[in-house]
């Protein structure tokens, strides 16, 4: 049986203290793994159902074959490991800017690392999503300007709900063409919400997008025993 409660590392960073926990949650009976930004949690495990959908929507409006997929936001991986799922995916690469999550993939020290480690279409590449989405290069640096059939990000909290200032510019328009423009023709953009759809973030979806759409992912919180309401957002170039 393992401890009650752990604190398997703690970390200093630019945005916060960052620590990772595993506790077990004795009212379920099951060891959940947590990261935390100061008092704020990033990523349970226990709570994963829309870090999935991210995943299987944004990579069935993607296409069926041959995806060179990117992941903004590595977390506890569950997303990562969804896409890695699909048969279609050709290449993966996952984003963070945090290099202690990396290394907490890297050394095995989350259940998923091995996973995705082991898996040879996937790479880790530590950097800040939202400055490579604003340039030109890209999110390859071994092929600055490549081009993507899916780009799906799980990074701040929700579009008005910021993990740490500087990427509010993402989420306007201009912040989203240029997003956009490292996606191939017909290829998606996929974006995380902890919030329930917000019809006036859809809206300008659409005025950058041929197409957009706002997918509410709805589960079950035993811990409170009610429903809870999240989002993933789509566009299609």
């Amino acid at each position: 049986m393992s401890l009650y409660f752990e604190e398997l590392d703690y970390r200093a960073t630019p945005i916060g203290e960052l620590s990772l926990r595993r506790r077990r949650e004795l009212s379920l009976g099951v060891e959940v793994y947590e990261i935390k930004l100061g008092d704020e949690f990033l990523m349970s495990s226990l709570f994963t159902a829309s870090e999935i959908e991210l995943a299987r929507l944004g990579l069935a409006a993607a296409g069926t074959g041959g995806l060179d997929v990117v992941v903004g936001g590595l977390g506890l991986g569950y997303t990562a490991r969804a896409v890695l799922q699909d048969d279609a995916v050709a290449s993966l690469i996952v984003v963070d800017a945090l290099d202690a999550v990396i290394e907490w993939h890297e050394s095995g020290l989350l259940p998923l690392g091995p996973e995705l480690t082991g898996d040879p279409r996937c790479r880790f590449v530590h950097g800040d999503f939202f400055a490579l989405s604003a340039g030109t290069a890209g999110f390859d640096p071994a092929q600055p300007e490549r081009r993507f059939d899916a780009i799906l990000v799980d990074i701040d909290h929700s579009p008005d709900a910021l993990l740490a200032p500087g990427s509010e510019g993402f989420y306007q328009p201009d912040g989203l063409r240029r997003l956009a423009s490292h996606l191939r023709p017909g290829g998606v953009f996929g974006l995380w919400s902890n919030e329930p759809p917000d019809d006036a973030f859809t809206a300008r979806l659409g005025t950058v997008f041929a197409e957009a759409s706002a997918e509410p992912v709805v589960f079950h919180n035993p811990l409170q025993d009610r429903s809870v309401t999240q989002t993933v957002y789509l566009g299609r170039t």
